[in-house]
């Protein structure tokens, strides 16, 4: 799963156990409003589990365009010392 998908399924969730435990809560249901608190607390861990993955594909993003540019300034570095050496 993407993590857009587990960030947008995980806040459902999270909505849907608040309703849930806000129902529980009217009707004096505890079973209902316990049910509502834990998928709001696995919605909410899915949620953030698809933001670490986010934070984790933006940070590899950043490290490779990083790498690729200290490759590149080494290699342009390289090619300048080449140059100068053949004059």
């Amino acid at each position: 799963m993407t993590a857009y998908k587990d960030q947008i399924q995980g806040r459902m969730k999270e909505v849907q156990g608040k309703i849930k435990e806000a129902a529980g809560k009217l009707v004096g249901n505890k079973e209902l409003q316990a049910k509502g608190k834990a998928q709001k607390v696995r919605g909410k861990a899915q949620a953030t589990f698809g933001d670490v993955k986010q934070k984790l594909k933006v940070t590899k993003k950043k490290a490779t365009k990083k790498k690729a540019a200290t490759k590149k300034a080494a290699t342009k570095k390289a090619s300048k010392k080449k140059a100068a050496a053949k004059k």
